[in-house]
């Protein structure tokens, strides 16, 4: 057989595949790159999604690690430069609904339009800024083993290293909103009154932490890290990390009197090179609780379907605030004013915390 012939044979075999399965054997190859903040919360991501999501389309999933400010500022770079390698990246809730965040990414409304009326999903399942990952809390999470009197249950109790000594933790990257809100809810503020945040008043009261402070993290690992370490007794933090660190065993635990109502949400960069693929991960997640219950049993989040909220365990349902919980005491954050101030917020916490 000539060597034409042979190309010309393998050409008929892979139509004839093609026509039978409806794809090509090129397909295991196709990906999507989606950018995330790592370690455990990666994977159960991978696990619970991004496997069963390859094994039903072939289309491999890359995963990116990187910190927050990071991925804001590699779209951003990518997309400014005209070279986007990236498909997708996970953005706080808040941050997606912001103009920086429409300037990088694809809005998405075009295809949330069949979401639009989907039975058991939450109103905002699916926006223009990205579709809803997952909705928990950062709050605060303290050590439970050794001689302690009593446990921590606000913001208050965290400023209060007399009753409630060790070193803190608190988050140190481009979204200073929630450690400038926890000290104003340490100082007496009243929740309902929070927002507008008083910046100065925040600070004040930061200045009387700040030498207690042996850990300001930049990422969800370093954070878990850090209390594996012993590098802090109490601190903010996230919800699904210190649900993690529960389920090794480490001895963890943490108030929803002091927590603020937080969300991921998936955002397409715009000219994401694996675009289709990219919008089917997406719609992968959205269409299957069962996915959706297991990452969020595993991390302790509550998931964009209430269909998947029925899926998990009465043990998972437990971990998450109840509606009470959340109507008296989980703060949420005034995502309009935050935008409208992150840059002034950015700059007075970096000259602050350096």
């Amino acid at each position: 057989m000539t060597t034409r012939s042979i190309k010309h044979a393998f050409a008929s075999l892979t139509l004839a595949v093609t026509l039978a399965t409806g794809h090509t054997s090129a397909t295991a190859q196709e990906q999507v790159i989606i950018a995330s903040t790592g370690g455990a919360y990666d994977r159960a991501l991978k696990e619970a999604w991004f496997d069963p999501f390859t094994q039903a389309t072939g289309i491999a999933v890359q995963v990116v690690s990187a910190t927050n400010a990071e991925m804001r500022a590699k779209a951003s770079a990518m997309v400014r430069a005209g070279n986007v390698t990236w498909d997708l990246y996970l953005e706080g809730e808040i941050q997606a609904a912001s103009d920086a965040h429409r300037q990088v990414t694809e809005d998405l409304s075009p295809f949330c339009a069949g979401y639009a009326s989907k039975a058991g999903l939450v109103g905002n399942a699916c926006a223009p800024g990205g579709a809803l990952l997952q909705s928990t809390a950062t709050l605060l999470a303290y050590r439970t083993d050794g001689n302690r009197p009593a446990q921590p249950e606000t913001w208050a109790d965290m400023w209060d290293t007399q009753t409630f000594p060790g070193g803190r933790a608190f988050p140190n990257f481009d979204d200073p909103w929630r450690v400038l809100a926890a000290a104003l809810l340490a100082d007496g503020v009243d929740k309902d009154k929070l927002f507008p945040l008083d910046v100065d008043r925040a600070f004040a009261k930061l200045d009387t932490i700040r030498d207690h402070v042996t850990l300001w993290w930049k990422t969800g690992d370093q954070s878990v890290q850090g209390f594996r370490n012993g590098d802090y007794d109490l601190g903010q933090i996230w919800l699904t990390r210190a649900r993690s660190m529960r389920d090794e065993g480490l001895p963890i635990a943490w108030s929803y009197k002091a927590a603020f109502l937080v969300g991921d949400r998936i955002a397409l960069i715009k000219g994401a090179p694996n675009r289709d693929n990219a919008l089917k991960l997406i719609a992968y997640w959205l269409d299957n609780p069962s996915v959706q219950a297991q990452a969020c049993s595993t991390l302790s989040c509550t998931p964009p379907s209430a269909d998947a909220i029925a899926l998990m365990s009465e043990e998972a349902r437990q971990s998450m605030p109840t509606t009470d919980e959340i109507s008296q005491h989980v703060i949420v954050p005034d995502a309009e004013w935050i935008n409208a101030n992150a840059a002034m917020l950015l700059q007075r916490w970096n000259n602050w915390v350096r």
